[in-house]
């Protein structure tokens, strides 16, 4: 299983990003691919899902109105769409594979033990 992660970059604030997740090695029908974000001494942040939530996508109410997820399933891929962003938004973005049970639940911040896939992240840097 592989995933990788690409678009983060430096951004001004109020601007737009996409972010994708490319994956590999593992079944999108049995499977969900959610979105985290990391900030140094904060907790990891779920963010998005694509099909965890009685098998459609899930936003969380943190980001809801600006991010917006979706899969090409041709391509194995997932994106994040990111609008409006702001410095708080500065962080590094994982993608994550797992059950759409683990998933979802993950991304609303219940602790688990860890399993699935993550990918290496990119770093996304909105100025101010």
């Amino acid at each position: 299983v592989q995933l990788v992660e690409s678009g983060g970059g430096l951004v001004q604030t109020g601007g737009s990003l996409r972010l994708s997740c490319a994956a590999s090695g593992f079944s999108f029908d049995e499977n969900s691919v959610g979105w985290f974000r990391q900030v140094p001494g904060k907790e990891r942040e779920g963010l998005a899902c694509n099909t965890c939530s009685d098998g459609g996508p899930y936003v969380a109410d943190s980001v809801k109105g600006r991010f917006t997820v979706s899969s090409d399933n041709a391509k194995n891929t997932v994106y994040l769409q990111m609008d409006n962003l702001g410095p708080d938004d500065t962080g590094k973005y994982y993608c994550h594979a797992d059950s759409p049970y683990f998933i979802l639940i993950r991304i609303m911040g219940v602790m688990t033990p860890e399993t699935g896939h993550w990918g290496q992240g990119t770093q996304v840097i909105v100025s101010a």
